[in-house]
């Protein structure tokens, strides 16, 4: 059976430091992204650029800043980054497929199951998808943010064996190596922590949006998903095959956890909760430890407005999120029954399906 390889490829690695494409870098990495099914991968391509393709298309001077004047670029964009791809996959005989995706999408189980459908047939048949954020029609409040937070959801939507995310410096360094000249590299996290955290820096190039802190994002998103993550570069030949072979120019992130079910995934990362529930300290213990289901008598408090099959978040009795699940109360019962034993729940409710609130079949952990 084929490996499928997500890559992530940023705009500061398609286009120039001023905008528009690079055909030599799209030539290369299309040709990069050719070697692998020469080698039994399966590749799936995340691509950003096309804000970055079209905006000096459109006739702006500089990259815009105004959301109506960003989708106007992408619209323009969308069209030459995809001519771009077709032409230099053509040379090695491929052909790609456009996906374009909003935070939305995911937040439909039976719209991105539909979008799953569609992605096992074009690699049945030797296509390769390419991913990209449809900013045309996203607005600020529902975006990815970047393409990295994308690649790691289509990775783990996906079952990938790894996630590869390019960009222009050849891993995570322990400073900034420009800066400090006894900066080191990390070959291999087994965790991402806080110390990790704030090693990254912030933003990136110009003409892009993630910087390290992103691609840190991401590779928690998809480690806790069971998809091992290398974030580098790759600008030689044989550079991708590398980093595919689990070696290359960067930063290796592992992953002792299986691959999620798509149910989970939706769950953690691609549902939109209306509400939170706190908890105490014992229902945290039970949640985190024990693997138990939450019960209204470890509820201290609830937030937000939802009805009973709706996704929730869970935190602590200090603010910090434990996981999500869904519930299976709507607000005004729950907030009646927190803090109550299961005999007092079901006297003082007329109607209880289920005692738990969450049930751990119905619940994934995040912290």
């Amino acid at each position: 059976m084929s490996k499928r390889i997500v890559v992530k490829i940023g705009s500061s690695s398609l286009t120039g430091d001023q905008g528009g494409l690079n055909r030599e870098a799209i030539a290369y990495f299309a040709s990069e992204l050719a070697g692998l099914y020469k080698l039994g991968y399966q590749p799936l391509l995340v691509t950003s650029g096309a804000v970055a393709a079209g905006f000096r298309a459109i006739g702006y001077t500089e990259r815009p800043k105004k959301l109506h004047e960003k989708q106007a670029s992408a619209a323009v964009g969308q069209a030459l980054l995809m001519q771009a791809y077709q032409e230099a996959l053509a040379r090695d005989q491929r052909v790609a497929a456009q996906i374009l995706l909003t935070r939305t999408d995911f937040h439909s189980r039976k719209r991105i199951g539909s979008a799953v459908m569609t992605i096992e047939e074009l690699l049945e048949r030797g296509i390769l998808p390419i991913f990209n954020e449809n900013d045309t029609v996203s607005v600020d409040e529902l975006k990815f943010g970047d393409n990295d937070t994308l690649s790691a959801l289509v990775a783990n939507l996906v079952k990938a064996d790894r996630l590869i995310i390019l960009t222009d410096t050849d891993g995570l360094y322990s400073a900034d190596p420009r800066h400090d000249p006894s900066a080191f590299k990390y070959e291999v996290i087994d965790e991402i922590d806080d110390d990790i955290y704030r090693m990254a820096g912030g933003s990136g190039s110009s003409v892009g949006t993630g910087g390290m802190r992103s691609k840190l994002d991401a590779a928690r998103i998809a480690t806790r998903g069971g998809v091992p993550v290398f974030v580098g570069r790759a600008n030689e030949l044989g550079d991708l095959k590398q980093a595919a072979e689990g070696g290359g120019k960067g930063t290796h992130f592992t992953t002792k956890l299986a691959a999620m079910p798509v149910k989970k995934q939706w769950l953690g990362y691609l549902s939109r909760p209306l509400g939170a529930l706190v908890v105490d300290a014992g229902a945290q213990r039970a949640l985190i430890e024990e693997g138990r289901s939450l019960l209204p008598v470890g509820i201290v408090s609830v937030e937000g407005q939802f009805h009973a099959g709706d996704v929730v978040e869970v935190r602590g009795a200090g603010g910090d999120m434990i996981g999500r699940g869904v519930v299976n109360y709507d607000i005004e019962d729950l907030q009646k029954v927190c803090g109550l034993s299961g005999t007092q729940v079901l006297e003082t409710l007329t109607v209880v399906n289920r005692l738990e609130a969450i049930h751990r079949d119905e619940w994934v952990l995040l912290r």
